[in-house]
């Protein structure tokens, strides 16, 4: 890296509107959602999405997209370093999830059946910035609940009760495979790192009507093709090291910024994608990054200046696994 190359770069959040979404970004993190209005139950922190392609803010890439940035053999070489996968687009996505209602009962398909239905394989992570209390998720499928057994709960209403509950706390997270049957409860703010894909089938949205009044589409045999009947009554996950989530597609750690460290320490000169979980970090220039921000830190990127903005911090480090 050269002395002008950035120690971070920060990227303008794409919102998105949801039926199950409501204004926490606004009232927790201070964001200013597009409308006064809408519910918005997701903001795509750094996307290389066609329909949303994060811009830069500041910097010396001040207003390139992050696809641009991939696209550029200089600025691939620079920000993403050696290790960065050949995909023809930037591989990954991060956002924050607001769930003030419950999502619908989905799945996204797996490598083969995607390829045969023409959408994309989305495995991913949570990680429960806060939980209210008795949110519930709902992954895999209770014991004894076979693929017809399932079928018939769907055709007469039921289907709810055929999906494992759990009740997560602040700083639980679970991986969420491709084929492994999903929703996440009301109350839940959630940080996820995923495939960069957008295939999602519905199988149950609990007969609700989508914010344009009408009934959701569903996907149930889409979803019945792709769901893991093996999947029965899974936990949510737990470490005892930093490594808190290991998969082909990225490497998810967790990290204590104490009031000595910097965040040198954490980043070990790779490129990571930073999510602020608690407390806050001095950024170069005065700047700061709060609880809920996200931003790149370059391949290679003299980070031993950005330290605390309070008695510590703790940050999720994603990179290339």
């Amino acid at each position: 890296m050269t002395s002008e190359s950035p120690a971070t770069i920060h990227f303008q959040p794409i919102y998105q509107t949801r039926v199950w979404g409501g204004r926490t970004l606004e009232s927790r993190f201070g964001r200013e959602l597009p409308d006064g209005e809408n519910p918005y139950g997701e903001s795509w922190e750094i996307s290389a999405r066609e329909e949303a392609d994060s811009p830069v803010v500041g910097g010396c890439y001040d207003g390139r997209t992050l696809t641009e940035l991939w696209a550029d053999p200089a600025s691939r070489a620079a920000i993403f370093g050696p290790e960065a996968p050949a995909d023809e687009r930037f591989p990954l996505l991060a956002k924050i999830l607001d769930a003030r209602d419950r999502l619908s009962i989905q799945v996204h398909p797996p490598q083969p059946v995607a390829d045969e239905l023409g959408g994309e394989p989305k495995t991913e992570v949570w990680y429960i910035a806060d939980a209210e209390e008795g949110a519930e998720l709902y992954v895999g499928v209770k014991g004894g609940v076979t693929a017809d057994g399932f079928r018939q709960a769907l055709e007469d209403g039921s289907a709810e009760q055929a999906v494992h509950v759990l009740r997560p706390q602040a700083g639980d997270y679970i991986f969420i495979e491709s084929g492994r049957l999903h929703a996440i409860g009301a109350g839940l703010l959630i940080y996820e790192i995923q495939q960069n894909s957008d295939t999602t089938y519905r199988v149950y949205d609990w007969g609700r009507l989508g914010l344009d009044g009408q009934p959701r589409q569903l996907h149930v045999e889409e979803s019945m093709r792709c769901i893991d009947f093996s999947d029965i009554e899974p936990d949510l996950d737990a470490s005892d090291t930093e490594v808190i989530c290991t998969c082909e597609h990225f490497r998810l750690e967790r990290h204590e910024i104490g009031d000595e460290d910097s965040l040198a320490d954490a980043v070990a000169g790779r490129f990571a994608i930073i999510t602020v979980v608690e407390g806050s970090l001095a950024l170069e220039g005065g700047a700061a990054a709060q609880e809920g921000d996200f931003f790149i830190v370059p391949h290679g990127a003299d980070t031993s200046a950005i330290g605390t903005g309070s008695d510590s911090a703790r940050v999720l480090l994603t990179t290339w696994p």
